[in-house]
C-alpha cells in the first residue's frame, strides 16, 4: 500500500483512471483521513428525516463522517443542526441517539446551556467571568451550526464547510427520486417508522456504496439465497395453473415477490438501465426495477386517484427506480420506502443504517410490505444481505495480496465517457462506480489545493 498523499493532491488525482481505480483508495488509512477532512466537509450528506422531530425539543445526534451532530425542532417549527460540542470544554451535549430536551441544550459537565438555535444562554457563576476576555472569545458564541442546512421534503442535509457546491447545484436532476417517493403518499409526506436496523460491515464504506447499483452480482451472489426461494416456490408444481390436485394456483407470497427479481437474469438487470446525475449520483431502474412487478394494492391506488387524481397517480407509479445513490452516503428506494446510511467508520469498517418510511394517508398493507422488505433484505438478519456481506469482506482482504494495484471499471467504458457522463445507459454498465470516483477524487484534490493555498 502506497503512502504519500497528504499533502500531494496530484498523487490523490492519479489513483482514479479513467477506467480504473488504486486499491489504495479502499485500503489506506491516509485516504480514508482526507476523505474526512475533505469529502465529508465539502459534500451534502445526509443527517436526518424531519419526521424523526416531530416536536419542539425533539433530536436525533448521528454523526457527519466522524463530526457528532444534533438535528432539533426550534421552538419556531424549524430544524436545526448543530456541532454535538459544548462551547466551553468541547464535551458531547447530548449522548443519547434521540429524545426531546424540554427548553434548553445543557452540557452535562459545567452546565453552560443553550437554546436549541446553539445560542448561548446561561453560564454557571457567569461572573466569575468579568474582565476575563470571554465576551470576546469564541466560546461566548455559543454552539456552532452545520454551515450549510437544507430540508428538501423532509430530507436533511447538512454541509460542514460551506465551501463545497450549492444544494441544488450538487444534487440535481438526481431529487426527482426523493420527490416520487414524496409523491407516492396520498398526503404528500413521510414518517420514519419501527427504528433502526443497524448493520456493520467488515469493508470500506465505498465498496458498499459501489454495490447499490452493480447490476452483475445479484446472479451470481444471490443465487444461493434469492434463488432458493425462487427455486422452492416453483418447484414440483406448476404455479401459473392448477397444482396437482387441480386446486386454483396459490398467490405467490410477497417474500417470494421480493426475492425473485434479484435472480431475474442478466437481460433482466441491463434493461432496468441507470442514470447518472453527476457529482457520484445515480438511480439503477431507470426504466424499469426489481420492485415494478408488485402485486397491487387497490385501497392504495383508491387513496392516490382520490389525493391526485388518475392521470397524476399514473404517472407517479410509473415509476419504481431501484437504487438512488445520493453520494456519498444516502440510498433510498422510493418504491418500497426504505432508505439507507453508509456510516464510515475505518478504512475497512462500515455501519449501515436502514430505515422504513410510511407514506402518510396511504393503508397499513404497504407499510407492512415496506417493513417486510427491510428486514428481509437490509437487517442483520436478512437473507440476501449476508451474500454481500461475505462479498464486501472478501474484496477488503484479497485487495491486501500484492501483484496488480488496480481495480478494474472497464465494462461499458467509452472514451468520451469523461467529457461528461451525465445521461441514461444500460443497466450493467459500470458507469455509476466510474461517476462515484471521479466525484471522489474532484471533491478531495479541490479541497487539499484549498487547504494548501489558505
Amino acid at each position: 500500500m502506497t503512502s504519500g498523499y497528504t499533502n500531494n493532491p496530484d498523487a490523490v488525482d492519479a489513483l482514479v483512471q479513467p477506467d480504473a481505480v488504486h486499491r489504495d483508495v479502499y485500503l489506506s488509512d491516509e485516504l480514508f483521513e482526507l476523505e474526512m477532512q475533505h469529502l465529508f466537509h465539502d459534500s451534502w450528506v445526509f443527517v436526518g428525516h424531519d419526521s424523526q422531530v416531530p416536536n419542539t425539543g425533539d433530536y436525533i445526534t448521528t454523526t457527519i463522517g466522524r463530526i457528532p451532530v444534533i438535528m432539533i425542532r426550534t421552538v419556531d417549527g424549524a430544524i436545526s443542526v448543530l456541532l454535538n460540542r459544548c462551547a466551553h470544554k468541547g464535551s458531547k451535549l447530548l449522548s443519547a441517539a434521540q429524545g426531546n430536551v424540554r427548553s434548553v441544550l445543557r452540557c452535562p459537565y459545567h452546565g453552560w446551556t443553550y437554546e436549541f438555535t446553539g445560542e448561548l444562554k446561561f453560564i454557571p457563576l457567569k461572573g466569575g467571568y468579568e474582565g476575563t476576555g470571554l465576551d470576546k472569545a469564541p466560546a461566548n458564541s455559543g454552539m456552532t451550526s452545520v454551515a450549510g442546512v437544507k430540508n428538501y421534503r423532509g430530507f436533511v442535509f447538512g454541509q460542514l464547510s460551506g465551501a463545497g457546491l450549492s444544494f441544488a447545484d450538487y444534487f440535481g436532476d438526481s431529487l426527482s427520486s426523493i420527490d416520487n417517493m414524496v409523491d407516492r403518499a396520498p398526503e404528500g409526506r413521510l414518517e420514519v417508522v419501527g427504528g433502526t436496523l443497524r448493520y456493520a460491515h467488515n469493508c470500506n464504506w465505498k465498496l458498499w456504496v459501489e454495490n447499490l447499483n452493480d447490476n452483475m452480482h445479484p446472479m451470481v451472489a444471490h443465487a444461493s439465497s434469492a434463488g432458493t426461494a425462487k427455486d422452492l416456490w416453483y418447484a414440483n408444481e406448476d404455479r401459473e395453473g392448477a397444482d396437482s390436485s387441480g386446486e386454483p394456483p396459490q398467490k405467490k407470497p410477497m417474500v417470494v415477490e421480493q426475492f425473485e427479481p434479484f435472480v431475474a437474469g442478466y437481460d433482466f438487470m441491463d434493461n432496468m438501465g441507470v442514470q447518472i446525475c453527476g457529482n457520484g449520483h445515480s438511480y439503477g431502474g431507470a426504466n424499469f426495477s426489481i420492485h415494478s412487478g408488485y402485486s397491487e394494492i387497490p385501497e392504495y391506488d383508491e387513496a392516490m386517484i382520490a389525493a391526485y387524481g388518475e392521470e397524476r397517480t399514473k404517472e407517479i407509479f410509473s415509476t419504481n427506480r431501484h437504487n438512488t445513490v445520493y453520494y456519498p452516503t444516502l440510498t433510498i428506494k422510493g418504491a418500497i420506502q426504505t432508505i439507507r446510511v453508509a456510516r464510515p467508520i475505518s478504512a475497512n469498517k462500515t455501519v449501515v443504517d436502514s430505515y422504513t418510511l410510511r407514506l402518510v394517508g396511504a393503508p397499513d398493507a404497504l407499510l407492512n410490505r415496506s417493513l417486510i422488505y427491510n428486514r428481509l433484505i437490509n437487517s442483520p438478519t436478512s437473507v440476501v444481505g449476508h451474500d454481500d456481506l461475505h462479498c464486501y469482506r472478501a474484496i477488503q482482504e484479497g485487495l491486501e495480496s500484492s501483484g496488480n494495484p488496480w481495480v478494474s471499471l472497464h465494462r461499458g467504458h467509452a472514451a468520451a465517457e469523461s467529457e461528461g457522463q451525465v445521461g441514461l445507459y444500460n443497466g450493467t454498465n459500470e458507469i455509476s462506480m466510474r461517476g462515484q470516483f471521479r466525484a471522489w477524487r474532484d471533491v478531495i484534490v479541490a479541497g487539499m489545493k484549498r487547504a494548501q493555498s489558505s
